[in-house]
């Protein structure tokens, strides 16, 4: 891969979009410039368009849209930017969490009534963090569906997607983006000019480089995100001279099923399981977050832990296509007492039961959790128990490109690099500056918000309105 910015080079092909990357940020970004009136180009790495949300369980927080009302759920943008930085212990720009936040209701309900996206509120369980139940998927709680109908809704609006396309330079001058040069499989080399160009070619967690200078605390946990995210836009917007903000941030996931690589729902956990490690024992308070339990996993004898629950949290559980895929694979072990649960993945059966027992008696409020975790009236587990063995992971960056309120990438030196734009991984989201910040959905809401202004260039409309 050759990274660098190319001099301006006459174009055979050009467009007033173009967009790198086909994830859920390009293609909202996408979707939203086509009908916002402009001619769109995306360009994809991969034979399909997939990137992190593929991976995910495509849930997208949003607060005071209809399927909360339609619920009886009372909520607002405020009460979530609250929500992202208590999480984050206030290290986010507020601007940016209030951005993200006021569009993310419009943008769930504009997917759903332009593009026909069926979304629903994940009702039955709590995600860490959020003070009300904000999480909007589709019926399959997939990542993969999330995308697939991104997909369509571009393919209906007749917007080019080029796949296998991969970026090799910018064509900069004068500080404006002109294009792109860019190869493809056969070793052909093409060349498109811009009138803008969006970067939504996520973060850098696939470059093992990167991730050792900046998060070197997970750098040997196992990486569960698009193996595309090499982190161009980090190193094209430095060799911008744009600002860059919180490289250190990132989402960890401390529950993928292992050896079978396939992410458990956090729910799980909340719903009133436990984690312990390979002596039986619980490490830590557990109603962290998910983010959090990665370095908590990876700091245990061999890096490995076993999650804890029952049937009832199984069947909350299975809503999600992961859960059923972990199921039809043998990922998830049942017994009827827990001692022959702690058999089958070899830990002390004593150990196990001991640890369960004082998991009761603070659910019971017999006695305080020693971790902290606030156990008090959450659900007994009942037989049969079921279990599964987890190694952590990292997921995707949280840091990058520091952006304005259309989504414009911010010089170091002050103003804006005018025709760049980064949404989704490659602009610095609203995680903080580690993983302890990050809250459920913070990745999927910097993907779809910023691409839906970043296409429509809404922030720059509504201040027009405003001054005429």
């Amino acid at each position: 891969m050759t990274i660098g910015i190319a001099p301006p080079e006459t174009c055979a092909t050009h467009v007033q979009t173009l967009i790198i990357g086909a994830g859920a940020a390009g293609l909202v970004a996408a979707l939203s410039a086509v009908e916002a009136g402009e001619e769109v180009l995306v360009l994809e790495r991969d034979r399909l368009p997939s990137g992190s949300t593929a991976l995910s369980a495509g849930l997208i927080p949003a607060a005071g849209t209809r399927f909360q009302s339609e619920l009886g759920i009372e909520d607002d943008a405020e009460l979530f930017a609250g929500d992202i930085q208590r999480k984050a212990h206030d290290e986010n720009d507020p601007a940016l969490v209030a951005l993200m936040t006021r569009h993310a209701a419009p943008t769930v309900e504009w997917l759903a009534d332009r593009h026909g996206l069926e979304f629903s509120v994940v009702s039955d369980f709590d995600y860490p963090g959020h003070s009300r139940r904000r999480m909007h998927g589709l019926p399959s709680r997939s990542g993969r569906d999330l995308i697939d109908a991104l997909r369509g809704a571009a393919e209906k609006e007749g917007i080019d997607i080029l796949t296998e396309a991969r970026v090799e330079s910018l064509m900069v001058d004068g500080g404006r983006i002109h294009g792109v040069a860019f190869s493809r499989p056969d070793g052909g080399r093409d060349v498109v000019g811009c009138d803008r160009l969006i970067l939504a070619c996520n973060g850098y967690g696939a470059n093992r480089e990167l991730v050792s200078r900046y998060m070197p605390e997970i750098a040997e946990a196992l990486y569960f995100g698009h193996p595309g995210n090499m982190g161009e836009a980090l190193i094209w917007g430095e060799a911008l001279g744009a600002e860059v903000r919180h490289t250190g941030a990132f989402q960890g996931h401390g529950n993928v099923a292992h050896p079978h690589g396939i992410l458990i729902t956090w729910g799980v956990i909340t719903q009133g399981g436990f984690q312990v490690n390979l002596e039986g024992r619980r490490f830590w308070n557990e109603a962290q977050g998910y983010s959090e339990a990665a370095r908590a996993v990876q700091s245990q004898p061999g890096g490995e832990a076993i999650a804890i629950f029952d049937s009832r949290i199984a069947g909350i559980g299975r809503q999600f296509g992961d859960f059923r895929d972990a199921e039809g694979q043998g990922a998830i072990r049942s017994a009827e007492r827990i001692e022959d649960l702690a058999q089958a993945f070899n830990l002390p059966p004593q150990a196990l039961a001991a640890t369960l027992a004082d998991v009761e008696g603070c659910k019971a409020g017999i006695r305080e959790d020693e971790f902290g975790r606030p156990f008090k009236g959450v659900a007994p587990l009942v037989p049969p128990f079921k279990g599964v063995r987890v190694r952590a992971a990292l997921f995707h960056t949280q840091g990058g490109l520091a952006i304005d309120g259309m989504a414009r990438v911010r010089r170091l030196d002050g103003g804006v690099l005018d025709n760049l734009y980064a949404t989704g991984g490659a602009a610095c989201g609203v995680s903080g500056s580690g993983d302890a910040g990050y809250l459920s959905g913070n990745g999927l809401l910097a993907a779809v918000t910023l691409g839906r202004i970043a296409g429509a260039r809404i922030e720059a409309d509504a201040r027009n309105e405003e001054a005429g």
